[in-house]
């Protein structure tokens, strides 16, 4: 989705704390009438054959320079290890991104297949370790500054794809489109999002105990990097709060590396204004390296949805999490359905709490992720006519609950059968029967 950080131009004049507050709060959430809908989706690259097989950097440097003259209307570009990702720009509707973006994509991988290239999604690379693709001084400054929390920062930076699903920020009044209530609902309902679409069991050839071992990376990182703000104080306080208290990743400078500080956050380097005082362009920056499950950048960006199998798989998300949050009526069945749920959360931040934590180790084996996914499918489905939604993509999310919501079941163990050869459906009711110890651990401890 084409937003950005800030509508700012650029200026090197510097910013006290005071402004900062002001201008975070001003610039990340941008509210009215819910009109337009996005989609960013992430995708390894790798061997139409032989997807377990590492893909060359000079192949892939080949082949998005083939990619670079195609025309797209959708934003394309790269990660640090060489994931590929689309960016739609805003839509007036539902259909009008799937369309965009199942065309892009169209050409993407026409270009991507003549040289033995495709596209795979996957939550977290079960094959590869971390390498890194892009050498930029952004890139470098990322890992410096991730390697101080342990290894998930590379594995994050290289391995690692998503759906994220870009919403309005909705109205400035209450009610179930209001700001409030749709901030509160992307971090609840977050947590069965997670699980219903979890996609990322393994990694360096080897189960985790995690369905969805992307989210276990941003817990590790860590809730100054990868948390959410507190949810006991209106959205735009509890923002500029976080924004103010996070470390800040890196102090950029013209030439040569950036610097890297420890334990500086954006607040004290306002107070302090060392090594340099910060800009507002320093200030757009610093909110661009905060990672957390949902991202206000003047609309709301979801964040937590592994990447999806299957060349249209990430329709299904995409379709379900805007139906919960654009239509009104489907919106307050969502919020009805997931209040029970946010006890777990122990008042927490996400993904830090019991509930993401369930989510993302158990999925939909665990009995109330269960209910509350398909009561939200349900709801969901009854919304997509409403909002335009074709014969085609309902039956699509259709099939999707069948397959895994009912079953209590998600992509992740498809991929656990297909790898490992576990079949790990029974243990949802309370059943050893089925499950495995591979590798020496049982996947569900």
């Amino acid at each position: 989705m084409s937003h950005t950080p800030s509508d700012c131009t650029e200026t090197r004049t510097a910013v006290t704390e005071a402004e900062v507050e002001a201008l975070v709060r001003g610039i990340c959430f941008k509210t009215g009438p819910p009109r337009t809908v996005g989609v960013e989706v992430e995708w390894l690259v790798h061997e139409l054959r032989t997807p377990q097989l590492p893909v060359t950097p000079e192949r892939l440097e080949a082949a998005y320079a083939a990619l670079r003259t195609v025309p797209l209307r959708s934003a394309l570009t790269t990660e640090p290890g060489g994931q590929l990702e689309l960016s739609s720009p805003p839509a007036a509707s539902l259909m009008e991104c799937i369309g965009t973006v199942s065309a892009d994509l169209t050409a993407v991988r026409t270009v991507l297949a003549e040289d033995g290239l495709g596209l795979v999604g996957i939550g977290q690379d079960p094959w590869h370790t971390p390498r890194r693709f892009l050498r930029e001084p952004r890139y470098d400054a990322m890992e410096a500054c991730l390697d101080r929390t342990g290894p998930a920062g590379r594995a994050m930076m290289c391995t690692s794809a998503s759906v994220q699903v870009c919403l309005d920020a909705g109205h400035e009044e209450p009610g179930p489109l209001g700001l409030g209530r749709r901030w509160w609902l992307a971090h609840q309902l977050g947590a069965v999002l997670v699980a219903a679409f979890a996609n990322s069991p393994a990694a360096g050839h080897q189960p985790t105990g995690w369905l969805s071992s992307r989210q276990l990376l941003w817990m590790d990182i860590g809730p100054g990097r990868a948390g959410a703000p507190s949810l006991d104080v209106d959205p735009r306080t509890a923002w500029a709060r976080h924004v103010l208290d996070a470390p800040v990743m890196c102090v950029r400078r013209d030439g040569g590396p950036w610097e890297v500080p420890e334990k500086l956050t954006f607040r004290e380097w306002t107070r302090s204004g060392a090594p340099r005082p910060p800009t507002r362009e320093d200030l757009d920056y610093h909110v661009s390296t905060l990672f957390p499950p949902v991202r206000p950048r003047g609309h709301l960006e979801l964040r937590m949805i592994d990447a999806q199998p299957g060349d249209d798989g990430w329709i299904v998300p995409l379709a379900v999490t805007t139906a919960l949050f654009d239509d009104p009526e489907a919106a307050e069945s969502a919020y009805r359905i997931v209040k029970p749920l946010a006890e777990r959360a122990l008042s927490l931040p996400a993904p830090h709490n019991p509930l993401w934590i369930d989510a993302a180790r158990h999925g939909l084996t665990d009995p109330e992720l269960h209910e509350a996914a398909l009561a939200c499918f349900e709801a969901a489905l009854k919304a997509l006519p409403r909002l335009g939604a074709t014969a085609e993509v309902t039956a699509a999310v259709t099939t999707y609950r069948d397959r895994y919501v009912v079953p209590g079941r998600c992509p992740a163990d498809d991929l656990l059968e297909h790898l490992y050869g576990m079949d790990l459906a029974p243990s949802r009711f309370g059943s050893t029967e089925g499950t495995s110890t591979a590798h020496g651990k049982d996947i569900r401890t």
